[in-house]
């Protein structure tokens, strides 16, 4: 299914008529909303009037004012200035709370959101069928509750930083910040779940998802290895630690890599590598085999790829369907066909910046596609519209400006 990105779409999605309050900042949060933005939902986000999310100052690089890391992750939002310090303020709140199917906030400590009026309580007591969603470092229970928590403390506290790269290297952050943007895919479903719950109950429900939880969902299969046997994980670089080959080696002009999970595979593998020799090699017969000679096999490996072009190899295992991939720079994943062809770049026409570009969704719904309708909002872009809309007259919203509320 092919996704245009060229223009921007007015067709409705399958969260068209779901209203979301982004009382977020950074990216957990600000992911999981533009998210629920693509698939359709009125999202508000809900800013600061004195500068707004963190994140618009985090650069360079800079596209005018704001940080390309805000541009990425704020789209299909219309934004208002609000400041909860006011009385003002929590009444403008509170108005829209009683319209809104979905809160998501990033407050870690009960005490603040009791001063600003997002907590649970308040919340639901204005609206019973609110969707009220916690994203925090570490939750709203257990020992570190309310801690303040960043994506590197969570993937270093995770176990994961302490089994990345090879065996001699420091614990190595992943570049990019995936405890963030994995904590925002699971609100995500958590905010649809809950809603497909609320047509069943008619009452709503509260979500606390935690940067930590969703950084130690990462040790996935090593998880199960060491829970079944008691024994650490160790460091192991880019291979896999139950599958071999499934790794990079080096062709003579650069990295591929190839993914051999099973027997049959690695017959066919064997014959693209023209290695007859090795199928009748006790030490390699079966993938336990394999692992147990990594130290020996790998190296040889290597040696015979690198007797070829990362073209030539490719070309002949995929021929013989194997799995394998060149190792791209980031400069040559976005612009590569396949991911051009599957509308993984959105180019959406700013009123000051003009063009700019993202990474689009990776949803593809058949019925209800996603859709891309708004550039991320200028500071305060939608404040007296969303007034408006909640029936403040010109005269109500010139006192707030006045005042410093929005």
């Amino acid at each position: 299914m092919k996704k245009s990105t060229d223009n921007i779409s007015n067709a409705p999605g399958a969260l068209n008529g779901i209203l979301v309050l982004d009382h977020t900042s950074a990216l957990a949060g600000p992911y999981c909303t533009q998210l629920l933005g693509d698939l359709g939902a009125d999202v508000i986000k809900i800013e600061r009037p004195d500068g707004g999310d963190q994140s618009r100052g985090w650069g360079p690089p800079f596209i005018g004012k704001d940080s390309a890391y805000f541009l990425g992750t704020n789209r299909n939002k219309r934004g208002i200035t609000l400041n909860l310090r006011f009385p003002e303020g929590r009444e403008i709140m509170d108005a829209l709370l009683k319209k809104a199917d979905v809160l998501v906030h990033n407050v870690p400590r009960k005490s603040s959101r009791e001063k600003i009026g997002l907590d649970e309580a308040h919340c639901k007591a204005l609206n019973d069928r609110l969707i009220w969603a916690s994203i925090s470092g570490f939750g709203n229970n257990g020992p570190y509750a309310e801690q303040p928590g960043y994506d590197v403390i969570a993937q270093g506290m995770s176990g994961t930083m302490f089994i990345t790269g090879e065996a001699d290297d420091p614990p190595i952050r992943f570049p990019t910040p995936i405890a963030d943007i994995t904590a925002g895919i699971y609100t995500a479903l958590a905010i649809v779940t809950a809603l497909f719950a609320r047509e069943r109950s008619g009452k709503g429900q509260s979500i606390d998802t935690a940067l930590l939880d969703s950084q130690v969902v990462w040790l996935a299969n090593i998880a199960s290895n060491y829970l079944a046997t008691g024994d650490t994980p160790k460091k192991i670089g880019n291979a896999h630690p139950s599958i071999v080959p499934y790794q990079p080696f080096p062709a003579s002009d650069g990295w591929i890599i190839v993914g051999v999970g099973s027997e049959r595979l690695w017959e066919r593998f064997l014959t693209v590598l023209d290695w007859p020799e090795l199928t009748t090699d006790e030490r390699f017969r079966t993938n336990a085999d394999r692992l147990n000679n990594r130290e020996i096999l790998v190296p040889m490996l290597a040696e015979r790829f690198r007797q070829n072009s990362c073209s030539e190899w490719i070309e002949e295992l995929k021929a013989a369907g194997i799995p394998c991939g060149p190792i791209y720079s980031p400069a040559q994943a976005l612009a590569d066909e396949h991911v051009l062809a599957r509308g993984m770049i959105v180019n959406l026409e700013h009123p000051v910046l003009g063009m700019i570009r993202s990474i689009g969704s990776p949803m593809n719904l058949s019925d209800t596609p996603v859709n891309y309708r708004q550039p991320p909002p200028l500071l305060g872009e939608h404040t007296l519209e969303v007034l408006s809309e909640l029936g403040y007259s010109r005269e109500a919203q010139k006192a707030l400006q006045e005042k410093g509320v929005i």
